[in-house]
């Protein structure tokens, strides 16, 4: 038998997610990013994300309930147990290890400047210097910029969203975004309004504040729960139906950031 069967069989007969009654996982999830997590036209949760999580719980016999979250109350709704897991697109970073835990990596991709084509904006401070850059407030990429660009003389300003840096970006209040790469190109410059827009310069790299990849954070005491959903991961990577989600998506590899 596979060893990651076994393990999963064996888990779940030990009492695995079951433990402390795991047949129903509410997963925290801000719906402003796609393509990993958005709304379609008629309210439902749709993305990358949503199917990767709907896919641990088909594996595990749990119900998947999805609880929308700003953003920047994703850990504290976390600690306060509105949900218990969040699967939205966040890394892995120092600064976040210290309040929660987190489940094996699901992807890794890297950050990237957005801004008005033609422009001469490089994701450097001596390019940006002056100008208004927008981030997400509590994502990695305000953690990077305002550690690398806001004590050298750029304006970060943060915002309780991602569709309200990209209003922002649209009417001109601001110079640039920084944001995930694959959501940038495929959540925005590949729609319509994001037609006048194209990267600016090369993407970003720093693991102190851009973190190791994607994952799901989860409370540091939901040991069962971190096991159940790290044996489910790996049997859903197995078995294809990772590589299928992640086909339905992207057509290219989102593990290379």
């Amino acid at each position: 038998m596979n060893k990651i069967i076994l393990s999963l069989v064996l888990f779940l007969a030990a009492g695995g997610v079951h433990a402390k009654d795991w047949t129903v996982i509410r997963f925290g999830v801000d719906p402003s990013y796609a393509p990993f997590e958005s709304k379609a036209p008629d309210g439902t949760l749709t993305g990358f994300d949503i199917d990767i999580g709907n896919a641990i719980c088909a594996e595990l016999k749990a119900r998947c309930v999805w609880v929308e979250s700003p953003w920047d109350s994703v850990i504290p709704g976390l600690k306060a147990k509105k949900f218990d897991g969040i699967l939205s697109s966040m890394s892995v970073t120092e600064k976040r290890l210290q309040q929660i835990d987190f489940s094996d990596k699901i992807y890794h991709t890297p950050s990237s400047l957005v801004a008005r084509k033609g422009s001469d904006i490089k994701p450097a401070v001596e390019s940006l210097k002056g100008k208004h850059i927008g981030v997400e407030m509590g994502s990695t990429q305000e953690a990077y910029a305002k550690a690398h660009w806001a004590p050298n003389g750029v304006d970060v300003l943060s915002y309780q969203n991602q569709d309200l840096v990209y209003q922002d970006l649209l009417s001109g209040r601001l110079d640039a975004a920084l944001q995930d790469t694959v959501q940038a190109d495929m959540g925005f410059l590949k729609t319509d309004r994001g037609h006048d827009f194209g990267f600016a310069g090369e993407a970003v790299h720093d693991t102190q504040t851009l973190g190791v990849g994607a994952s799901i954070g989860l409370r540091k005491d939901d040991v069962e729960l971190k096991q159940a959903i790290n044996a489910a991961l790996a049997e859903i990577r197995r078995d294809g139906t990772y590589e299928k989600i992640r086909a339905k998506y992207f057509d290219f590899d989102i593990d290379n950031g």
